[in-house]
């Protein structure tokens, strides 16, 4: 009886536990929140609705504008995504499924390691390596060809929206590749041979079977490698070239909302100061809008998953 009560104790300690941990996370939250709207009204007094849709930033007639920063970040991630959930996603289906197990590990390693480099290193290596390359190899020719349409309409500089997002692919692969390859590694192997053992071909069986049961899975993976494309500062500052319009070519320079924070933050004082804050606000609702969204979205994908749609 007398261990039956402790261990009754032990419980309640550990549920009064979780719940202040819990809380303490909260209140985290919501003070950054506070603290972000605070520093950021004076800005909104002055501008309201209008930041959102304004694309002005000028630090001397004290006119701001959000409108560049949030089309960068936007433009920038997904184009990071478009690019980095294919490769991620054939590549885990080829280490899970196709590589020799003496290419596993050291492919698994490699991926663990790009994930580890520091943003300031990806983003040397975009200046002195990927911008040029891109430049000569990429830009150029297609602006001579292709000119003609907006997407690759020219002059080519070099830092580029492109090079931002391929950048971006680049650092969020490791993220995407790691979660696939643990969501793969949950299909049963059972029925894998079955969808084999009926003459199916290997594709067949990772269309079918893979596809019924990680699309959820990769899917949230896709939206892990979005989060932290949204949030990445000194890379993307690194490439992007930092100018605050809004073009619809890709090889055109772009602004992002982490870069302009970065970038002005020290120097910033009054309006100015408010107006970055503002915009720190409003990245984090961004990606607090995308999360969600996503959950919502994943959840959908899961209950048809589960009824087998």
């Amino acid at each position: 009886m007398a261990a039956r009560s402790g261990n009754i104790s032990r419980d309640l300690a550990f549920e009064k536990a979780s719940a202040f941990f819990a809380s303490v996370v909260l209140f985290l939250a919501v003070l950054l929140f506070a603290v972000l709207l605070r520093e950021s009204l004076p800005a909104l007094r002055k501008f309201g609705g209008s930041f959102l849709v304004t694309g002005t930033w000028d630090p001397v007639l004290e006119q701001f504008g959000a409108l560049p920063f949030i089309f960068g970040t936007v433009v920038s991630s997904f184009l990071a995504l478009l690019i980095a959930v294919p490769l991620s996603v054939g590549a885990a289906i080829f280490i899970n499924e196709f590589a020799p197990p003496w290419l596993k590990a050291p492919v698994s390693l490699l991926a663990e390691l790009l994930a580890a480099i520091p943003s300031v290193i990806y983003g040397l290596w975009g200046i002195f390596v990927l911008v040029p390359i891109l430049r000569d190899w990429f830009m150029k020719p297609l602006t001579n060809s292709l000119g003609w349409i907006p997407l690759f309409k020219g002059p080519v500089y070099g830092p580029s929206m492109l090079a931002a997002g391929v950048l971006l692919a680049i650092m969020i692969i490791p993220f995407i590749l790691s979660v696939s390859r643990e969501v793969l590694a949950t299909v049963p192997q059972r029925q894998k041979e079955a969808v084999l053992s009926l003459g199916g071909t290997r594709w067949e069986m990772i269309r079918i079977v893979i596809g019924q049961h990680c699309l959820p899975g990769i899917f949230g993976a896709a939206i892990l490698g979005l989060g932290r494309a949204l949030g990445e500062t000194m890379a993307v500052t690194m490439v992007i070239g930092n100018r605050p319009e809004i073009f619809t070519s890709l090889f055109q320079q772009g602004y992002s909302m982490a870069a302009v924070i970065a970038n002005e933050f020290a120097e910033a004082g009054g309006l100015q100061l408010s107006s970055l804050v503002l915009i720190g606000l409003l990245l984090m609702l961004v990606t607090l809008v995308v999360n969600l969204a996503a959950k919502g979205i994943l959840s959908k994908m899961v209950a048809r998953a589960s009824r087998g749609i």
